[in-house]
């Protein structure tokens, strides 16, 4: 990919636009447990062998709370005792006696460490908490113990020497190359004390990112707005207040309503509240969280930063950002800049004639106030409803949940792919609201199994993610099993779930991510499914969203709840034209989380701690997008994409995969659009190969060059105009 080309095009393209049954009640696990207790538990812990459903798909039936930090130790045990055998194996280093025996290695640790972190984000509770906070410095230690280990490296790095004489297919030869570069990476070459310090600032890195996601769960929980009165709720639908009066009710709120927080800075709530003050709770609740009391994150968010500078600069890196783009397709952090701040220019100005027409629309509506945060969205839907003449709730009347999983996204995955969820409620699950399926692939063979977890809970994280209970991998004789997770408010019960196009889409983006992992087709599992790098991970992903308004597929799911009349082709007609409203606002939010991403991780090793409020400010101030109406999308002490780890430097891949995405997305469409033929040689060049080769080398083979911007700028509704 060219980088200049694309930060340049993406600012034109802007200049113009302006993720059964339940476990048994969890055993005690205090601190005085005694020894034969937990031999006991051992003796019938379910982790200590594969789980005998399909594919090893977890028993959650079986599953105790108890039986995790017994199986953390034997697991981490194990994998040890494997890994010495490695290292002080007498026979010279091979590929397989060392490379291929590390990638059979780690079984048990593997099969509990899956259960436990996905339970831990979507069905967390305070037992659980406290086993990962107890984990977080042991595992920490365990891969140090694995990755700094010399005469294992010696090994590793010993066949790296002599790649080129090894005669090792493709996919070996990149395994090779990314074992050889993760020992690297890890400090392998550092010296003993430099290991002992990056040890240290491993340990110290991995309790404060285990602190700081379980703060989210609490911080959430305890700052969701209670109000007392409905009459405050004016603007909402029935159905929501009764939502509202359902959690207040099970939060001990009786009589009252209880507005939950979502995880973003803005609040889908603000478009349909009447009440300006409540307005402002709301919001407030929201952008200071995080900021005070108990669970004030702003010391953990400056010192994560520094660690991850005193990393770098151990490893011999710059800083953090320097370190963490160099195995992707951006490559260094200055690329990423020059694609951010090629936009800004542009966006900035449709944001401010956006607030302009929010200011007017306020004026006539007889407010005397400069529009504010807690302001915009309400009154942007104001404006969007007299230029579109659209209302939301009119909308979802055609977006009933079920209907859009079935007949529009299981639909589409049949139609490109051939395959077929069946329903599988033999199997257990960790949740009530869980539901799985076996996905049958288009010869008839089973392929994967699938879980759905879409509806928003007390004790699961915000967002919406994929993950895997289990990896794909030839090598080991597995298949896998998958996980979709969102967070969409559930209609109280006897009531469809009605949801919005944004949720449509969404729910289509998480499976792009599930059939990357459901199609995975390589041997190695180091290589399998979403082990890409962030700024490709996102593109499969992105490709599906598209498919929600391609014409066959909307026609079979965008139906009336009730009668079950299609959508009325003029009320369809104004939701894609609405889809580029508010360009300025989405994207200057996304935009300046993505440049307090790459400012926290660009800070030199000797940047003294930061103030976090004197540093957002002066961040965004730097790159021009200090507009106070609209705030970044996250801040720092909610940033769990940034802070929590899981994307550090590494917020922008959403903007750089949706160039892949639109680009593959206008190729199928010039090819026949909603085809097999499309979707096989989209499935076979690049789901099924995974990390099996580097990403440009796989999206080449699909589509025969590199991407261009040009779909972005069609994607964005904006072609026309450049022509």
């Amino acid at each position: 990919m060219r980088k200049t080309l694309i930060a340049t095009a993406i600012g034109a393209a802007l200049t113009l636009s302006a993720c059964s049954e339940q476990p048994s009640t969890p055993a005690d696990l205090s601190a005085d447990t005694t020894v034969e207790a937990m031999v006991d538990v051992a003796s019938e812990n379910p982790f200590f062998q594969p789980f005998a459903l399909q594919y090893e798909a977890p028993d959650f039936r079986l599953i105790d709370d108890a039986h995790f930090l017994p199986a953390f130790e034997e697991g981490m045990a194990r994998h040890m005792a494997e890994i010495n055998a490695i290292a002080n194996n007498p026979e010279p280093a091979t590929f397989e006696n060392t490379i291929v025996a590390m990638e059979r290695s780690g079984d048990m640790l593997t099969r509990v460490s899956r259960v436990f972190f996905n339970l831990s984000g979507t069905d967390s509770n305070e037992k659980r908490r406290g086993i990962a906070r107890e984990l977080s410095p042991k595992l920490s230690a365990h891969s140090d113990n694995i990755n700094l280990n010399p005469a294992l490296f010696a090994r590793v790095e010993a066949i790296y020497n002599q790649r080129e004489a090894l005669g090792l297919d493709a996919e070996s030869a990149r395994l090779l190359d990314v074992y050889y570069d993760r020992f690297v990476r890890s400090g392998a070459t550092l010296t003993e004390e430099q290991q002992v310090k990056i040890r240290a600032l491993n340990e110290e890195h991995s309790n404060l990112t285990t602190q700081f996601s379980q703060n989210q769960l609490a911080i959430t929980r305890d700052i969701a707005v209670v109000v007392d009165n409905v009459e405050e709720l004016d603007g909402l639908s029935d159905s929501q207040i009764r939502a509202a009066a359902t959690a207040a009710e099970a939060a001990g709120h009786e009589g009252k309503y209880l507005l939950s927080i979502t995880n973003t800075t803005r609040q889908p709530i603000l478009t349909s509240l009447n009440n300006r003050e409540l307005r402002q709770r709301v919001w407030e609740a929201s952008a200071f969280r995080g900021t005070s009391g108990e669970v004030d994150v702003r010391p953990i968010v400056s010192r994560l930063a520094q660690i991850r500078a005193e990393r770098a600069q151990l490893l011999g890196y710059n800083n953090w950002a320097e370190y963490q783009l160099e195995n992707t397709m951006a490559e260094t952090p200055q690329n990423v800049l020059d694609m951010l701040t090629s936009m800004v220019p542009a966006v900035v100005a449709n944001t401010k004639q956006e607030q302009a027409d929010i200011q007017e629309m306020i004026r006539r509506h007889g407010g005397d106030f400069e529009v504010q945060p807690w302001d915009w969205e309400y009154y942007a839907e104001l404006v969007r409803q007299e230029k579109y003449d659209l209302d939301e709730n009119e909308v979802k009347q055609y977006f009933e949940f079920n209907r859009v999983l079935h007949d529009g996204v299981f639909y589409t995955m049949n139609r490109l792919y051939g395959i077929r969820f069946e329903p599988r409620p033999d199997l257990p699950v960790y949740h009530p609201d869980v539901e799985a399926y076996e996905v049958f692939d288009h010869d008839g063979t089973s392929l994967a199994i699938f879980y759905a977890d879409y509806f928003a809970r007390e004790g699961k994280r915000g967002g919406a993610w994929m993950s895997s209970f289990v990896g794909q991998s030839h090598l080991l004789g597995k298949k896998p099993v998958v996980v979709n997770v969102m967070n969409i408010p559930k209609a109280p019960e006897g009531e469809p779930t009605l949801i919005s196009y944004d949720h449509t889409t969404t729910i289509f983006h998480e499976l792009g991510h599930g059939i990357h992992g459901m199609f995975s087709n390589v041997k190695y599992p180091s290589l399998a499914g979403t082990a890409v790098s962030r700024d490709f991970v996102e593109f499969p992903s992105t490709f599906e969203e598209d498919w929600a308004a391609h014409p066959e597929v909307l026609a079979n799911y965008a139906k009336h709840h009730e009668s079950g009349e299609p959508i009325p082709s003029e009320l369809l007609e104004k939701i894609m034209q609405s889809r580029s409203f508010n360009q300025g606002f989405d994207t200057l939010e996304y935009i300046a989380a993505s440049f307090l991403d790459m400012e926290w991780h660009t800070l030199s090793a000797d940047a003294s701690l930061q103030n976090v409020e004197q540093f957002e400010a002066a961040a965004l101030a730097k790159y021009g997008v200090d507009l106070p109406a609209v705030p970044p999308r996250y801040k720092s002490t909610f940033f769990n994409h940034s802070i929590g780890g899981g994307y550090s430097a590494g917020y922008y891949a959403y903007m750089w995969s949706e160039i892949l995405a639109a680009d593959a997305f206008a190729y199928v469409q010039s090819r026949g659009g909603l085809t097999r033929e499309n979707g096989d040689h989209y499935r076979k060049n690049i789901l099924e190969v995974g990390n099996s080769r580097p990403p440009m080398e796989s999206y080449i083979k699909f589509r025969g060059q590199e991407p261009t911007t040009d779909a972005l700028l069609i994607r964005r509704g904006l072609k026309t105009q450049l022509d």
